[in-house]
């Protein structure tokens, strides 16, 4: 078998197996305080005769295992939290099922790679850069779903409004968006709603819709929220105010939106035009591109070629991403 074949088949294999392996370790490890508190309460704590059912036996090599396995577990945590990311994005996959996904879209990309006659060496970059479209489907979908939630903020915060100056409390005019709002400020509300409902406070409930809905226009309100419950005031009045600076801030936003979109198309056809190039001029005469993969100048022209290509990115999305 071709050597540089055999490692792009180990580099893929490898790749998988540590994508398996955080997979599982993300959710071995992610049972919450309150779960531990009511697994202690109905008695189904780890208690030895569960452990030896299991099969656990706890020695030096389990112990140092598990350290091992608690490492590599707050190493993914650093990257932030996948339920919480999943759920904002509303994903209708779960993080596992999420990586299995990514695998086969990684397995197609080798494959097709194969098909398409790409070179040896290009075979397992093929398949890694094709296993992160899931997860770049799914920051889409999470920024997508902020993006919409924002849009819908400030008629729902003049609705609650209204349904102060009509005499309703707080909840009911949480209750109201819920009813007279699609989704995704529905389900938010809803969820803060049931929250309150349960006994919760509603100050702690729409800092837990806060939390996954990290908006500046929200936590505006949520802070005019836990001031009104302790010092008094025309909180009506304050949710017009928010509304109406959302308001502004949007239309400003569109502008600079059109100041900035021949920025923004330059960039991509920036990015694309050399990729696009490449792919052409390989399928035309293949000699003339395996130079920059045979020769020792040619690695580092392409390696330079990749490095300028990402700086190039930064700097375009530095420059066109004006904050409002």
């Amino acid at each position: 078998m071709d050597p540089i074949l055999l490692i792009s088949i180990v580099a893929f294999v490898g790749a998988f197996a540590l994508a398996a392996a955080i997979a599982g370790l993300a959710f071995d490890f992610q049972a919450t305080k309150a779960e531990d508190r009511l697994d202690v309460l109905a008695g189904g704590g780890r208690t030895p005769s569960a452990e030896a059912r299991k099969g656990i036996v706890k020695d030096d090599l389990v112990n140092l295992g598990k350290g091992t396995l608690q490492g590599l577990n707050k190493f993914t945590k650093s990257f932030g939290s996948w339920g919480l990311y999943l759920e904002q994005a509303d994903s209708p996959v779960t993080f596992p099922q999420l990586v299995l996904i990514a695998a086969g879209c990684g397995v197609v990309g080798t494959a097709a790679s194969f098909l398409g006659n790409a070179p040896l060496a290009l075979h397992p970059v093929i398949g890694l850069v094709a296993s992160t479209f899931p997860f770049i489907w799914m920051s889409f979908r999470r920024a997508a779903r902020f993006k919409a939630f924002a849009k819908q903020l400030p008629d729902a915060l003049e609705l609650i409004g209204r349904a102060l100056r009509s005499g309703h409390a707080l909840g009911s005019g949480l209750n109201l968006v819920v009813h007279e709002m699609p989704n995704p400020i529905a389900h938010e509300f809803s969820l803060a709603y049931e929250q309150q409902n349960l006994g919760v406070s509603i100050e702690t409930a729409l800092k837990s819709m806060l939390k996954r809905m990290p908006n500046l226009d929200l936590k505006f309100f949520v802070t005019a929220v836990a001031i009104q419950r302790q010092c008094g005031g025309d909180l009506a009045e304050i949710l017009d105010k928010i509304g109406y600076v959302i308001r502004e801030r949007f239309k400003i936003l569109g502008t600079v939106q059109a100041l900035t979109g021949e920025g923004r198309l330059s960039g991509v056809v920036l990015m694309i035009l050399p990729i696009a190039i490449f792919i052409a001029v390989y399928y035309l005469n293949p000699s003339y591109v395996m130079l920059l993969f045979t020769t020792p100048l040619g690695k580092k022209m392409i390696t330079a070629g990749i490095v300028m290509q990402i700086l190039g990115a930064w700097v375009i999305n530095k420059i066109i991403d004006i904050k409002v």
